[in-house]
């Protein structure tokens, strides 16, 4: 992490759908709750009218949320610009497959998280979250293997390479967890210094 120290400390955290990305940045901004943090979550800033994708096996045709050209970057980029300048928080966090996608995100970026987990596992979460939301349960099987797997694999796997840092998405991360959280903190820190 570099010391650009007058606008707030960015940390954005990718990986695929089910993988913990969510989960991890709650419990970030729950554990830094001594600092003035700001979370902005990407799939709240889909365009008006989203791509159609077509399914390489089936043909089927998908409104995606999974293309990039689905994401309003430009209104992420608004919302960063205007939080970084508030002169108040401390810490943002920008959340979503595609965080780590788009290299203008990147390079506003400080530290680059990837939230690491198997496809079955993602798929067994994306099934519980969906079916709490009304979808049935082979609706959202038949999309994911047909369409949202192969997207990640175009999409969202490829960008763990931009990542400093690659998390268990799965099971227990305590230990990886904590030491994660200190270095956050002691960067916090050295900037509060240098502030000073």
């Amino acid at each position: 992490m570099n010391h650009r120290i007058h606008r707030p400390l960015v940390i954005s955290i990718g990986g695929g759908t089910g993988s913990g990305k969510t989960t991890l940045t709650g419990r970030l901004e729950a554990d830094l709750h001594m600092y003035n943090v700001r979370v902005l979550h990407t799939d709240r800033y889909y365009v008006r009218h989203r791509p159609k994708g077509t399914a390489p096996f089936s043909g089927k045709e998908y409104e995606d949320f999974n293309h990039p050209a689905a994401v309003d970057l430009t209104r992420i980029i608004a919302d960063l610009t205007r939080i970084a300048n508030d002169g108040e928080t401390e810490v943002v966090m920008v959340e979503g497959f595609l965080a780590l996608y788009f290299p203008v995100l990147r390079e506003w970026t400080d530290l680059k998280l990837y939230v690491e987990c198997q496809s079955d596992e993602r798929l067994a979460r994306r099934i519980q979250r969906f079916s709490q939301e009304g979808y049935n349960y082979e609706e959202i099987v038949t999309e994911y293997l047909d369409f949202v797997r192969y997207r990640h694999d175009e999409f969202v796997e490829p960008t763990k390479w931009y990542a400093d840092l690659i998390v268990n998405g799965s099971g227990s991360i305590a230990t990886g967890y904590r030491l994660l959280l200190s270095m956050i903190r002691q960067e916090l820190r050295e900037r509060k210094e240098l502030r000073l």
